[in-house]
């Protein structure tokens, strides 16, 4: 199903993928006790020998921050040293996601996150459009986004995914590509692994971070181009309703990047979607190296070095 790069980072060694194996016993499999990120890289279409890879940094802090949630100190420095060493082993060749990932790698039966050893591993597979570039289509799931007093939502921990998961298959299993999510006070929060925004009347609009929302990086960097680009953006509670009145709708994340939406439930929406091919242009550029004013969001590693 998916073609995984060769090596992997695991248990403080680079190691063959296929030899970077847990046990069943491993806490974390029983208790969601675990955070993820994933990041994307691509070879520099002006030089195959150089892999680009989108904000680094600040996935590497986000990833620090969702460990230190599992009372887990994993400088960002180092995972980004890590990961860095990573790329230059496995040699890619085309378009890859990665993913680091921190757990709690004791044995045993008990929930908790004091007195347990943790770990960190990465690993990755090609990939290109995890979504289908020409848009998705869109139901409100009849699953909830957790809150962030039941679940640290500001961290990708791994727990939270089964909301995701159960959403995600009662969607396709309906006829739809993805699904919405609300939060517990009935506003939009995000889609299944992505975030979500609309366009009203010129407005770019997404859920705040209020709304039980992940903060996603892709999220981010789109609010500062809009801005940057002349587009008025506004962070507030969303109504199911509004989606449907919208004039242009699209998901963001690392693997969707800048997603479409051409229907949500029975409404359909125009091909006409100036604001969103703008901003999915232009953060195309930026990850492709071709934008000198972001340059500083794109790190660049040589494989020949």
């Amino acid at each position: 199903m998916y073609n995984f790069l060769p090596i992997a980072y695991f248990q403080n060694q680079f190691v063959n993928f296929e030899d970077a194996k847990i046990s069943i016993a491993t806490h974390a499999l029983h208790y969601g006790t675990a955070a993820f990120g994933g990041l994307r890289g691509i070879p520099e279409p002006q030089n195959k020998d150089n892999i680009l890879l989108f904000r680094l940094d600040r996935h590497c802090k986000r990833l620090s921050d969702s460990a230190r949630l599992l009372r887990y100190d994993l400088p960002a420095e180092k995972i980004e040293e890590i990961i860095v060493t990573w790329v230059k082993k496995n040699q890619p060749k085309t378009s890859f996601y990665i993913r680091p990932f921190v757990y709690t790698s004791d044995l045993g039966i008990a929930p908790r996150l004091h007195k347990i050893e943790k770990d960190f591993f990465v690993y990755g597979l090609e990939l290109g459009d995890y979504l289908a570039a020409e848009g998705v289509s869109c139901r409100i799931s009849s699953w909830y986004r957790q809150e962030d007093r039941s679940l640290p939502l500001r961290g990708k921990v791994s727990g939270a995914y089964i909301t995701s998961s159960l959403a995600k298959t009662e969607a396709v299993e309906s006829g739809f590509d993805e699904a919405i999510l609300m939060n517990s006070q009935g506003k939009v929060s995000e889609a299944s692994g992505m975030n979500i925004f609309l366009v009203r009347n010129g407005q770019l609009i997404t859920p705040g971070f209020e709304q039980d929302i992940l903060e996603g990086i892709t999220r981010d960097s789109i609010l500062t181009l809009a801005k940057d680009m002349g587009i008025k953006t506004i962070e507030r509670p969303v109504d199911k309703s509004e989606l449907y009145i919208a004039d242009e709708v699209f998901l963001s994340g690392t693997a969707a990047k800048i997603t479409p939406v051409k229907r949500i439930e029975g409404y359909e929406f125009s091909n006409n979607r100036p604001i969103t091919e703008k901003l999915r242009e232009k953060l195309t550029a930026i990850t492709e190296n071709r934008d000198p004013n972001y340059a500083s969001w794109v790190y660049s590693i040589s494989l020949k070095d």
